[in-house]
């Protein structure tokens, strides 16, 4: 039922699903809905852990014996063709405020980031740093993957390479300085 869900989520977009419409896609009267889901807000949190642990498996199965750039690069990449894929069931994962430690949300949802710290081990994140560093990047791949996935992107330059240029962005970034501190990178090269 909560697959039907997601899946009517992705098709539809997740603010029109209604327990009417999963009824309907069900071929079954709403009220019977609720011998298995306790409220809208149920399916919705539950949607929502699908939909994190789905992003954790593409994400984690993507940067398998990567490191560094490549396994940024592939971890970006596995979250956008998840938001692309399933842009219903991922914006099930937004605004939710966890019941406790123990909430089914909460759990799914640090499995998704565990991905991610994975890659930032790589670069040699310090620990304090690490929380900044994992919304950061959060945001910047979050927030190209929704604007990607909602049209935003209406230039005619190729959104494939403005994301590897994001993702060479967040590469340089993260590195420590003495990676980035080559003549090369000296900004003061650019006004030469």
């Amino acid at each position: 039922m909560v697959a039907a869900g997601a899946a009517l989520a992705d098709e539809i977009g997740f603010t029109e699903l209604t327990m009417g419409r999963l009824a309907e896609r069900l071929g079954v009267r709403a009220p019977s809905l609720y011998k298995h889901i306790a409220s809208q807000d149920d399916l919705h949190r539950r949607i929502a852990a699908l939909a994190f642990d789905e992003a954790a498996d593409a994400i984690g199965t993507a940067i398998q014996g990567r490191a560094g750039r490549d396994a940024l690069a592939a971890a970006a990449g596995a979250l956008r063709d998840f938001v692309l894929t399933h842009p219903g069931r991922y914006a099930a994962t937004l605004g939710l405020t966890p019941t406790g430690p123990d909430d089914p949300v909460m759990l799914a949802s640090r499995r998704g980031i565990g991905p991610f710290e994975a890659v930032l081990r790589g670069y040699d994140i310090p620990p304090q740093e690490m929380t900044h560093a994992l919304r950061a990047v959060r945001s910047v791949f979050h927030g190209f993957a929704n604007l990607q996935a909602s049209g935003g992107f209406q230039w005619s330059s190729d959104v494939g390479e403005s994301f590897e240029y994001l993702i060479d962005l967040v590469d340089r970034g993260l590195r420590p300085a003495a990676d980035t501190d080559s003549p090369a990178a000296d900004p003061a090269d650019h006004h030469r």
